[in-house]
């Protein structure tokens, strides 16, 4: 197998709640990562458990098997047989779904792996009829999407869940109308230093939402709540015919795919999605500040730098000031809150006077030829509509941004 990423048969603790998924390298290093998941009194039911382990393991795997990147996937149990459609959505999730990490790395489509169909896959059997399955499992981070949701859902039976490497939550998600559930996930760190492989971005929203169906199952909940607007289709670049996108996972495509999937492999009655798809950056950004800005304007944060680094204490969400994020973010709120609120979050400067970020806005407004920047962020012509729709007590940036035709009541 020395040419080869083995993927490993999944295992889950019914007594600590835990799942174990392993991996072994074409270096021969073996990968563990365990999630630790809240235990509840239901009764598990297996099978369903079983698939969505299944699931979960394909999208964890690419956190290893971007160490040593190869073209053969194999698997630990031998009865594992894929169909066309299940080889080709893997292959996607591998292939686009990493595409960040090969422009870093100088790799193509064909560097890439490859899942192989088997002529004799049985055909998919979903479990249906789950009538003691319902309510909700909304996902948090603390970020604006995520809290907004949170207001959007205030009639609707559910519960939050964050998922974290670290014992820590952000404070502002003791205050949501709803319980919080605190999963952890422990990634084999050890290992992949020990690897001394390439690194870069993962499909890190499919991690997430498939480790949340597992949390939902465990709940005997038949809805999983994202909270993803429309993003991420815009390429940032190209690698030949595969489109560059810092988080493909988050786009309309991949959750239909992933849609698709779970309806298909895993069960009809269970619900994965965004209540707010439809909607651009822009409009999000308007509707916080509408339903989210008084409550939680000052305990927000979408800023990875830094709130999210591994095993970071996070409890107090804060702003850098000094990243494409939080530059994103700064132009998104512009035209809907005052200077001086808009000021305070990021340590009383105006972002569009700091020349650290001139190079980021202008990837962020598609200025000079610059890329956009590799993060969750806005399409460039919202953003350049954002600019121009901005409060006329903010400063002006240092050079021209193009006027845009982006209309903000758009729905997706």
């Amino acid at each position: 197998m020395s040419n080869a990423f083995l993927i490993k048969t999944p295992h889950f603790d019914e007594k600590t709640f835990t799942a174990s998924f392993s991996y072994e390298g074409p270096d021969h290093i073996t990968f563990t990562e365990t999630v630790q998941f809240v235990k509840t009194d239901s009764i598990i039911h297996r099978e369903l458990l079983d698939r969505t382990l299944f699931l979960a393991s394909i999208f964890v795997g690419t956190s290893y098997y971007k160490s040593h990147p190869v073209r053969k996937i194999i698997f630990e149990d031998p009865t594992i047989k894929l169909t066309h459609d299940q080889a080709q959505f893997f292959t996607t999730v591998y292939q686009e779904g990493l595409s960040q990490f090969a422009f870093e790395n100088h790799l193509t489509r064909k560097d890439l792996a490859i899942f192989t169909t088997s002529e004799d896959a049985p055909e998919p059997q979903p479990v249906n009829n789950l009538t003691d399955f319902s309510g909700t499992l909304s996902l948090q981070s603390g970020g604006k999407d995520s809290l907004l949701v949170s207001e959007l859902l205030s009639s609707t039976p559910h519960s939050f869940w964050y998922l974290s490497s670290s014992d820590f939550h952000p404070a502002v998600l003791d205050h949501l109308n709803a319980p919080l559930q605190h999963a952890t996930r422990r990634l084999d760190l050890t290992n992949l230093q020990k690897s001394n492989g390439l690194n870069g971005h993962v499909p890190i929203t499919y991690i997430v939402e498939s480790l949340a169906l597992i949390q939902a199952i465990l709940n005997h909940q038949n809805t999983v709540c994202a909270a993803i607007g429309h993003e991420g289709a815009e390429p940032h670049t190209f690698i030949d015919d595969l489109p560059v996108n810092h988080q493909w996972s988050k786009t309309a495509q991949a959750e239909k795919l992933l849609q698709d999937y779970v309806k298909t492999y895993i069960s009809d009655s269970f619900t994965i999605g965004s209540p707010i798809r439809q909607y651009s950056e822009l409009k999000i950004a308007q509707l916080f500040v509408k339903h989210c800005w008084e409550k939680y304007h000052d305990q927000f944060s979408s800023c990875n730098i830094a709130n999210y680094g591994q095993g970071n204490n996070n409890q107090k969400l804060s702003w850098c000031g000094n990243c494409a994020k939080c530059a994103n973010s700064y132009l998104l709120f512009a035209p809907f809150v005052t200077r001086s609120e808009l000021d305070r979050l990021f340590g009383g400067q105006s972002l569009f006077e700091n020349p650290q970020l001139f190079d980021d806005f202008k990837g962020l407004l598609g200025i000079d030829h610059r890329m956009k920047p590799f993060e969750c962020v806005g399409e460039i012509a919202e953003l350049r509509k954002a600019y121009h729709l901005k409060l006329s007590e903010y400063p002006e940036l240092p050079f021209e941004v193009p006027d845009s035709d982006f209309d903000l009541e758009k729905l997706y």
